[in-house]
């Protein structure tokens, strides 16, 4: 299978931060060589996220230009190199989570590739590893939820905020669930969501207090960022958890450390990659996410597929769940 693969592909890299104009489509990339730990995916799908705008905007600094965007992916595995005993084989189907996925091939730490089975539909490995893995290691890890424990998740209808609202419901926990229109609250109401509210301050306070008796949820998780912050400190109950990681609406303004102290909460801005470092990690999250994903009728949501050279058009679409197809 390896003398298949080309000398050059295709591609999106970015030059300089910016708009969507940053975006630049390229036909003679060359083919990346896995390096020792690494294995070579020929991609089929490429899962869109926020953190890709986060990289093309500047929001988080991209280490070198030119840079190719991407963070996970779903294809066939065609190539491995040294020193990969936990890879799947060649010719797998297979997920993954690493860099550079905006691509025609995308070389990924074997550690965090893992093969799909059979049930999972196509395309739904690219669509869900990111965004399923952050749910599952926000409910496990940033904040263990219990069975009928109370959860305030904001923008409940967007990418991760679903998939918080389905794992929730999955490990029997009762969420109230933020979104903007009735529309999107009725979304997350029938994917498992207890309680919808709007965004007004008072509505999801009230919301909160006549949900728990007065105690304040066990855990807030906070993916808008600036604009929710104070809502959610407000709304976290005593000895809660306030989980912020996200930043849609911007990043929350500098904190004071002493506001912990009226509630004794703890605050946390994870991120997935921390979760899910090790080989170990990576293959315990997502041999429980595909098992959830096949048992569990989650509703993997799919905006809309768009072919690679368009992949701006993903990127100017609110970041509605969406993926690139390679073809």
């Amino acid at each position: 299978m390896a003398s298949e693969i080309p000398k050059t592909m295709s591609g999106v890299i970015i030059s300089k931060n910016g708009g969507t104009e940053v975006l630049e489509y390229k036909t003679d990339l060359p083919v990346p060589q896995p390096k020792e730990g690494e294995v070579l995916v020929k991609n089929d799908y490429i899962g869109i996220n926020y953190i890709d705008t986060y990289f093309r905007t500047g929001l988080y600094p991209a280490p070198h230009f030119p840079y190719t965007l991407g963070r996970e992916g779903e294809g066939t595995l065609v190539s491995t190199g040294p020193n990969t005993p936990n890879a799947p084989k060649p010719g797998s189907r297979v997920a993954y989570m690493g860099q550079a996925a905006y691509a025609q091939y995308t070389t990924a730490s074997a550690a965090q590739t893992i093969a799909l089975p059979s049930e999972i539909p196509e395309a739904h490995g690219a669509a869900g590893l990111l965004q399923g893995l952050t749910a599952l290691t926000l409910i496990r890890e940033a904040h263990h939820v219990n069975r009928g424990d109370w959860v305030l998740v904001h923008a409940a209808a967007g990418g991760t905020g679903l998939w918080l609202v389905q794992l929730l419901k999955l490990v029997g926990a009762k969420t109230i669930a933020t979104a903007s229109t009735p529309e999107k609250r009725e979304l997350a109401k029938k994917n498992g969501a207890e309680v919808v509210v709007g965004y007004g301050d008072e509505e999801v306070k009230k919301t909160v207090q006549e949900s728990t008796n007065g105690k304040g949820v066990v855990a807030v998780f906070d993916g808008v960022g600036k604009t929710t912050f104070d809502l959610s400190m407000e709304c976290v109950g005593r000895k809660g958890s306030m989980i912020s990681f996200g930043n849609a609406s911007g990043q929350p303004a500098p904190f004071t450390i002493a506001r912990l102290s009226a509630k004794n909460v703890r605050l946390m801005r994870p991120t997935l990659f921390n979760f899910i470092t090790t080989h170990e990690e990576f293959d315990h999250y997502g041999k429980e996410l595909l098992d959830m994903m096949v048992k569990g009728n989650i509703d993997v949501r799919i905006h809309e597929i768009y072919p690679l050279k368009d992949v701006a058009r993903a990127h100017q679409a609110s970041l509605a769940p969406c993926i690139t197809q390679i073809g």
